[in-house]
Formats: structure tokens, C-alpha cells, sequence
């Protein structure tokens, strides 16, 4: 017990003079040593001091030798500490003040990076994905032969795959809506807003590995829209899903969902054969 007693006791000291010593450093006007220690702090992990003394050193540091490193290593810092949104702007900050820098390339690449690890799920919002996007296609198009070329086209690949997975939610929360008219607007109808975004996805991804899905949520949604629609209308909506069944078993004749399309255009037959 005493020995517990002791190393608590240690520990608490330890970290009371470290507290210490920083705050001592934090005031002096001393900015050579200041800016030594923040580089040991940012060196040792201890990135929340770094970016404590280097927040306050960028100014102080400005127009001098380690100016162009202060602000490199601030975003730097930013980004090990997970302030992933603060440290893409310090990033883009430090590109622009020095386009052809020492850290320039990799601060470039390090815009897209911080903002692709703060990107949302796919039922959230896309926009910081398509901030994300834009950054990494910036980087690819001013450094086409740069040495995170790789990288940032896969990254290029996930953001959009995620842009697809949100679109995909989209449509099926539509379709799952079907017949509730509470959210349409304007006469709107859920099964015709499931259409509209398959079938935008479609074109927009058209390499898409949720290609059939979007398709099967194409033909579902035309033919129970065919189903709930008026008499008026019904010949051509019931025309249409069978139009759909047929490309879609065309498209994808090895797909499990083959027996439903034909069930469907059954279905399509019996409607239009009586009118």
C-alpha cells in the first residue's frame, strides 16, 4: 500500500512539474527556445502542447528561417491531434502561402487526407466528402507524378464509393416509403423519387458495384407505381415496368432476382393484355 502511495505521490509531482515547465515556457519571450521545446513536444506525441506553442509562434515566427516549418508542423500537429477540419485549413494555409515550399507536396496531399478522415457515414451528409474529392483531385492534377499519387486515387475511390452508398440509401428509403405521401411535395411520389435517384446514380456511377441494386429499385418502384397509379395512367406505367423487367433480365441474367422480373412482367401482361 505504501509503495502504490509512493508512485501516486511520484507521478502527481511529475506531472505538476511538467505542468510547470510548460507554462513557464508558454510565457517566455524567449521564441528559440519555445519553438525548441514545441518541436520536443511535437517530437514526444504531446501534439495538444504543440499546437499550444506553435498556434502562438506561426505569428511570432513569420518571415524568419523557421517560419515555412512552424506552419507545416502546426498542421501537423492539428491533424495527430485529430482536428481533422482545423488541420486541412492549416494545410491549404500553408500551400498557399508557400506554393513551392519544402513541405508544399505533401501539404497538398495532407488537405484531401485530413478531410477524408472526417468524412460521415453514408447516411449523414456527403458534403465534406465532396470537399474531400475536390482536395485529392487538386493534389492528382498538380502533382500528377507526385509521390501520393497512388494513394490519393484510392482514397478517390472510397469518397466516391460513399457518395454511391449515400445515393443507394437514398433511393431505398424511398422506395421503403412507397405509398406514404407525408414527405412528397408538390403532388410528388415516392416510388417516382426512387426512379429519379437510381436511375441519376446510373448515369453519374455507371461502374458501380451497386449497379443492380439501383436497377432492381428501378424495376420495383416502376412497377408498384403501375400498380397504385389511376386508371388514365395505368397502360403506359404497366408498359414501362415491363420495358424495365425485360432490360433488367438482359443486364443481369445470371441475377437471383430474375424470377421476380418475370413474375413482374407476368403480372404487366395481364394488365396490359385487357386494355
Amino acid at each position: 500500500m505504501k509503495k502504490i502511495l509512493f508512485l501516486l505521490t511520484m507521478v502527481a509531482l511529475l506531472t505538476t512539474g511538467c505542468a510547470n515547465e510548460f507554462n513557464r515556457v508558454y510565457k517566455t519571450t524567449d521564441y528559440s527556445y519555445k519553438y525548441d521545446y514545441a518541436k520536443e513536444c511535437f517530437a514526444r506525441g504531446k501534439y495538444t502542447q504543440a499546437v499550444t506553442l506553435l498556434t502562438d509562434l506561426v505569428v511570432v515566427q513569420k518571415g524568419t528561417d523557421n517560419a515555412e516549418e512552424c506552419l507545416y508542423m502546426l498542421a501537423m500537429a492539428e491533424y495527430c491531434n485529430k482536428n481533422y477540419q482545423t488541420a486541412s485549413e492549416v494545410f491549404k494555409k500553408y500551400f498557399q502561402t508557400y506554393p513551392r515550399g519544402q513541405y508544399a507536396e505533401m501539404a497538398l496531399y495532407y488537405v484531401g487526407q485530413s478531410l477524408y478522415m472526417g468524412t460521415p457515414e453514408p447516411r449523414l451528409d456527403q458534403s465534406p466528402t465532396v470537399a474531400a474529392i475536390a482536395a485529392f483531385q487538386e493534389y492528382l492534377d498538380v502533382y500528377p507524378e507526385g509521390k501520393m499519387r497512388g494513394t490519393s486515387q484510392q482514397r478517390l475511390f472510397e469518397l466516391q464509393d460513399k457518395l454511391i452508398q449515400k445515393e443507394y440509401l437514398s433511393a431505398k428509403l424511398y422506395y421503403n416509403l412507397g405509398s406514404y405521401f407525408g414527405n412528397c411535395t408538390n403532388g410528388g411520389n415516392n416510388y417516382e423519387a426512387c426512379i429519379i435517384t437510381a436511375q441519376n446514380a446510373l448515369k453519374d456511377y455507371p461502374y458501380s458495384n451497386l449497379r443492380e441494386d439501383f436497377s432492381l429499385l428501378v424495376m420495383k418502384s416502376k412497377f408498384e407505381l403501375a400498380v397504385m397509379s389511376v386508371e388514365s395512367k395505368k397502360l403506359d406505367r404497366f408498359q414501362n415496368a415491363e420495358d424495365e423487367c425485360y432490360g433488367f433480365i438482359n443486364e443481369f441474367p445470371e441475377s437471383k432476382n430474375v424470377a421476380l422480373a418475370k413474375k413482374y412482367i407476368e403480372r404487366c401482361k395481364q394488365i396490359t393484355k385487357n386494355k
